[in-house]
């Protein structure tokens, strides 16, 4: 089997009707795992639903799918990422001619079509302390962090990249074996951040591959209010990466 999908519902019945029906013929498998009651509505015989009695975080439900699933590669998928047709077979393609490459992430799209920045470089000590408090309003991110967002660059071809938005990642399974999937104790945030840090310590490579196409709706939660449940959940996500990795600390 070469790729299994893992959509973690949680009570997104609707965004998840409409994303199937795009997804499920690129892949060999869907396992959509219901993190809470109402996460799933009718579903296609082929696709398996897992059942969470109680919720868990978004790694402990990635993890769980890939314990559940076979492929070579492991797809997660947001319920809000619809793939236009082809892209996991760019996505697959390019992984195959590259064994190193562990993670490759596709060109996101805003839902009008216009680009959306996913492809990101590890962040930094002023970097986040601008993207996460007021400071945002007198240097807005998407304005004025070109580096961290690379938006003076608009790639055609394949690029590495630092990380990718967790949106929609091919990841290949022995990595994830050799990684010990996705870290569990992140409660909501940071932990794409923190596979793909991991991800490059271990010498696997993470790309940007532009021909694939993912349309993301994209809440964006934290970047529209200074203090809510999320981004004290993304402080806690990040704080634990500084713990884990001291050294972003010397990066400003």
């Amino acid at each position: 089997m070469k790729v299994s999908a893992i959509v973690v519902s949680h009570g997104h019945a609707d965004e998840v009707a409409r994303l199937l029906p795009a997804l499920a013929p690129q892949v060999d498998e869907v396992v959509v795992i219901a993190n809470v009651p109402g996460s799933v509505g009718a579903l296609a015989e082929s696709v398996r639903v897992l059942e969470n009695p109680r919720p868990r975080s978004l790694a402990a439900n990635v993890n769980r799918g890939t314990a559940a699933t076979s492929g070579e590669y492991v797809l997660n998928v947001n319920p809000d990422a619809i793939p236009e047709p082809g892209a996991v077979a760019e996505l697959v393609r390019f992984a195959d001619a590259h064994p190193r490459c562990g993670i490759a992430g596709p060109e996101i799209r805003w839902p009008d079509g216009s680009w959306q920045p996913s492809r990101r470089r590890f962040p930094t000590v002023r970097g986040t302390i601008v993207r996460r408090t007021p400071l945002r309003l007198l240097r807005p991110p998407y304005e004025t962090q070109v580096e961290h967002y690379g938006l003076d660059e608009r790639p055609t071809s394949p690029v590495e990249a630092d990380w990718l938005l967790g949106a929609f990642l091919l990841m290949r399974r022995t990595m994830l074996d050799e990684l010990g999937g996705w870290d569990e104790g992140y409660r909501h945030y940071v932990e794409d951040i923190d596979l793909c840090y991991r991800a490059q310590r271990a010498g696997w490579e993470r790309w940007y591959v532009p021909a694939a196409v993912v349309v993301h709706e994209y809440a964006a939660v934290i970047d529209k209010r200074f203090l809510s449940r999320h981004t004290l959940w993304h402080a806690r996500g990040m704080a634990r990466f500084l713990r884990k990795h001291p050294e972003r600390l010397l990066v400003w």
